[in-house]
């Protein structure tokens, strides 16, 4: 029988304790262990756990099969499979290999999952679990009351580490590494220094996945599911198994530890922190985080989803479009009546170009293409709307400052054809020719659509007269053409006089800008 008398305890902990006499594991009237060195943990809201010794277990347990899960005082856990006659039980056994010293007690010993169908005979023990009392206090507090109003990613890093320190978590350093889903950028890592008790944030490229600090970095370790790390620095534990554990120490930590921060999805994001106090952290520090980890990773969650739904909709509709729909226009016929000058590049010759290429070498082309024309759109105020098979189309909307709107749409036009003209493509040696129609007037910037599935554009005479207007300049082989109203001075273009446009009602006054003026525009 178990004869420590209960005591209340700290709000998280963990016991070890022996048990007296034999103890027995049985799967369906089988013994599978026995052992008179039995063990029982205790643990803050877990059910008591009972260890055999290794040597008691019998042979019905499986090797590894490679499934883990990590705790920041026991460890790393491995699994393994029970086997007894036609059942096969998946993970039912766990142990910890390479125990932390909090958990040095179940060292050499397997347990059996709670759930896995072995009953457990105590024998003459009874399991007395301690009081560990309830975790409560300004972290907890903030959670449920305040930290739903930081707006950023940033104050909530700022405050959440704060918190903990008032808590009395021994930290020195706090890091998330957040995943998220953007067309350059593989994820937001959020750095809290209590040096300069500022955040720092990093946006890393996709690049990072072949770099080599990330390839040896808990940060690669745990985001592919390979369990937690902690590592007490200045020990006899190596802390040369990641380079940041030698850069930490020598900045003074003590203990480090990278827990798995999941999303609802599943993919595993990572929270890091550091300690520079002589002990490390104890157990009712991490006890406090890691019981507080599922609803931070939440918190977490929000700002990505919301950054992914940022990303998503400037990456696929727009920065200015996004911006609306993300703002609430997500109805079919939400919109404004605008001016605006239009402008539509379409890449000349792309059929020939397929079959000459490729199609890889013509995607490339291609791409490179958009990219030129969507970049000088962008430095000059406008936005791509979208990307029409191999073309363009852009829009600048006039505002207060209808003038600026036309100039910049006309610049831009003059920089993308400059541009082209002077690139050369590195592999084939093709260079791209584009042709460009430009006008201006009211259009409907909004939605279109069915019921389900909606599309953010311009509508207007004006978005078709371009559109014209740039097929016309391949027949008469001019990369510009524009309509009278983009133009500010007629003297700018070269007069095409008025011009009949498929599906125009009425003949448009045209003119192409002059080849002479584009050698001086700026790549």
């Amino acid at each position: 029988m178990n004869m420590r008398a209960a005591s209340a305890r700290p709000a998280y902990g963990i016991l070890v304790e022996p048990l007296r006499g034999p103890v027995t594991a049985r799967l369906g009237g089988r013994i599978i262990a026995q052992s008179t060195q039995a063990k029982v943990m205790y643990e803050t809201r877990l059910p008591p756990a009972v260890y055999f010794p290794r040597e008691d277990v019998h042979s019905c347990i499986g090797a590894a099969n490679g499934h883990q899960t990590f705790c920041p005082f026991k460890g790393t856990a491995g699994y393994r499979d029970l086997d007894i006659g036609q059942k096969h039980l998946e993970n039912a056994v766990w142990s910890y290999d390479d125990t932390l010293p909090e958990a040095a007690g179940i060292a050499g010993h397997v347990s059996f999952m709670p759930n896995s169908e072995v009953e457990i005979d105590l024998g003459t023990n009874t399991l007395d679990a301690p009081d560990y009392g309830s975790i409560s206090g300004p972290l907890v507090d903030w959670l449920m009351r305040e930290a739903a109003q930081h707006a950023t990613p940033e104050d909530f890093t700022q405050n959440l580490a704060e918190k903990l320190v008032e808590h009395g978590v021994h930290l020195s350093r706090l890091s998330v590494m957040a995943w998220s889903l953007h067309p350059m950028i593989a994820g937001k890592n959020f750095i809290w220094s209590r040096k300069d008790s500022s955040v720092t944030t990093y946006a890393p490229s996709y690049e990072i996945h072949d770099h080599p600090a990330f390839q040896n970095s808990p940060l690669r370790h745990v985001s592919n599911g390979l369990g937690g790390i902690r590592h007490r620095l200045g020990t006899d534990q190596p802390s040369d198994a990641f380079p940041i554990l030698k850069d930490l120490q020598e900045d003074g930590a003590t203990d480090y530890v990278a827990m798995p921060l999941p999303f609802s999805d599943g993919r595993i994001n990572v929270l890091t922190v550091a300690s520079n106090h002589p002990d490390g952290f104890s157990t009712e520090n991490l006890g406090l985080i890691f019981e507080c980890s599922a609803v931070i990773a939440r918190f977490y969650e929000v700002f990505m989803q919301r950054e992914n739904a940022q990303s998503l909709l400037e990456t696929y509709v727009g920065k200015r479009s996004g911006a609306r729909v993300l703002g609430g226009e997500i109805r079919r016929g939400d919109g404004d009546d605008i001016d605006a000058a239009i402008m539509f590049c379409d890449l000349r010759n792309s059929t020939r170009l397929e079959e000459e290429l490729g199609r890889t070498a013509y995607i490339d082309l291609l791409n490179t293409f958009f990219e030129t024309a969507s970049t000088i759109v962008h430095d000059h105020g406008g936005e791509v709307l979208k990307f029409i098979g191999d073309a363009v189309l852009a829009v600048f909307p006039a505002g207060d400052a209808p003038d600026a709107a036309r100039a910049q749409a006309l610049k831009s036009a003059r920089c993308i054809v400059a541009h082209l003209d002077k690139a050369v493509h590195e592999d084939t040696g093709q260079r791209s020719e584009c042709a460009i129609g430009l006008a201006y007037g009211g259009v409907t910037y909004g939605n279109v659509g069915s019921r389900e599935r909606l599309d953010f554009t311009v509508i207007g005479q004006a978005a078709n007269i371009a559109a014209r207007l740039g097929d016309y300049g391949k027949t008469c082989g001019h990369p510009i053409v524009v309509s009278r109203d983009l133009l500010g001075d007629a003297e700018d273009g070269i007069s095409l006089g008025a011009v009949s446009l498929h599906n125009v009602s009425r003949p448009v006054e045209a003119y192409a800008i002059p080849l002479a003026d584009l050698s001086s525009q700026p790549d």
